[in-house]
């Protein structure tokens, strides 16, 4: 049987040697590089992701918005919260400091004049070592509970004025008395003290902001990083927080005290000597009464 005839193609190819089929066009791949452009482009440096970092000029001009960062004032204000005056010690003693608070109730005509109603020692510690509700001479127009915190059950088991006027004058004597704006305490309660042993922390120079007398609340803040009187007042709370400041700045507290009152008393000598001058006797000579 003969074999078939070649194909056209093929016979086209004899006839003209020269003219050949193109091939087809392999899919390129990695075994088709040039091995020397493979290590050329591997050399090469890669673009970057895209980043918002980077130098400025290659910053986007809108960045994207960055979340908003809590609020410090919540955290400053829930820290300070946590500063609790509490006693540094269990020792419920008198100590040669003590320190007094006094709420005070409204008696006279619209229960504008202030009249004791509740009256709080602590001592160096901040241990309570007098506590108690008084009743006013004067019958009670204003409880002025809002801040005093004083409510008519508080008088069922109150004082009278003149006991607990006595107990204070006791515990007082004798001893340094810590207090914020004092003379009101003491106005109430009727009594005095020697100006050498008060330590007021209303006066003290060094807490006055441009020569004005700060509050116990704004004191407190700064110098215990505690909160106090938010709401209605505490004298056991008041009256600690003095005691915590004049215990903090004690020492240098007592040292100007000494000073000024040495200096006072060198004034007081020259004070004397003069008016002895000044009417010819020698105040080192004896005057002789004919």
């Amino acid at each position: 049987m003969a074999s078939p005839p070649p194909p056209a193609t093929a016979a086209a190819a004899a006839a003209n040697p020269k003219r050949r089929p193109k091939p087809k066009p392999k899919a390129a791949g990695a075994s088709t590089l040039n091995p020397n452009w493979a290590q050329l482009q591997s050399k090469l440096p890669r673009p970057a992701a895209a980043t918002t970092l980077g130098k400025r000029k290659h910053r986007p001009d809108h960045p994207s918005p960055v979340p908003a960062p809590t609020e410090p004032a919540a955290e400053d204000a829930a820290a300070a919260a946590e500063v609790k005056l509490v006693p540094t010690s269990d020792d419920a003693s008198l100590t040669k400091a003590v320190a007094v608070d006094c709420e005070m109730v409204g008696v006279g005509a619209g229960g504008s004049k202030s009249a004791l109603g509740r009256v709080t020692l602590v001592n160096s510690w901040g241990n309570v070592v007098y506590d108690e509700y008084t009743r006013p001479v004067e019958r009670i127009v204003d409880y002025r509970t809002h801040i005093s915190g004083i409510r008519p059950k508080h008088m069922n088991k109150a004082k009278d004025f003149w006991v607990v006027q006595k107990d204070v004058a006791e515990l007082i004597k004798g001893r340094i008395l810590v207090g914020h704006a004092l003379h009101h305490d003491l106005k109430v309660l009727l009594l005095g003290h020697p100006k050498k042993d008060i330590r007021d922390t209303s006066e003290y120079e060094v807490f006055r902001r441009e020569g004005k007398r700060r509050s116990l609340k704004d004191l407190t803040a700064q110098v215990l990083g505690a909160k106090i009187q938010q709401k209605e007042h505490c004298p056991i709370e008041d009256a600690r927080a003095a005691m915590f400041i004049y215990n903090k700045h004690k020492k240098v507290w007592e040292k100007n005290m000494k000073e000024q009152f040495r200096f006072r008393k060198k004034l007081k000598k020259r004070g004397k000597k003069k008016s002895a001058e000044g009417s010819g006797n020698d105040p080192n000579v004896p005057t002789v009464l004919l």
